[in-house]
């Protein structure tokens, strides 16, 4: 799908804040209402805009501490990769996951953790013990410079 400058302008608006109006989009791209829904209901329809939602700030949660976990599998099968991603996908401390290349570790992970006994917990009790990972590397965040959708 080609995306012109208003297409684009509505990603960032929608972006920046999720929830604006019809009205306050029309006004910021100067379209009327019924051309701005169209376009994002296209946007939507294409898979471009997949969801709203709210985005939480993990340290107002109580989480403090944000790692990247870098994980090497000890078999490189798509039924052992199925089964970590399943698994990994169950535990709420873990914000994103990607199979990554380039390195020697398979997959990075970023996990949110209270404080560094919440960690400890996680990696040694749960993380460590997941059939396949042969390998940790913690890496921790020193402050997030910007975090953003992909526009």
């Amino acid at each position: 799908m080609s995306l012109d400058h208003t297409d684009r302008a509505i990603l960032r608006l929608l972006s920046a804040n999720a929830r604006l109006s019809v009205a306050e989009i029309s006004e910021a791209v100067h379209l009327s209402a019924t051309p701005t829904v169209r376009r994002i209901k296209r946007l939507e329809d294409a898979g471009i805009i997949t969801g709203y939602h709210a985005h939480t700030a993990p340290a107002g949660l109580g989480y403090t501490l944000s790692v990247f976990v870098a994980v090497s599998m000890d078999r490189h099968t798509a039924e052992r990769f199925s089964e970590f991603e399943r698994q990994i996908a169950e535990f709420d401390e873990v914000v994103s996951c990607s199979v990554v290349t380039g390195r020697s570790e398979d997959y990075l992970l970023k996990v949110v953790v209270k404080d560094m006994r919440h960690y400890e917990e996680f990696l040694l009790s749960r993380l460590s013990k997941i059939d396949g990972v042969a390998q940790l590397h913690t890496s921790f965040e020193l402050r997030e410079v910007f975090n953003r959708s992909a526009v």
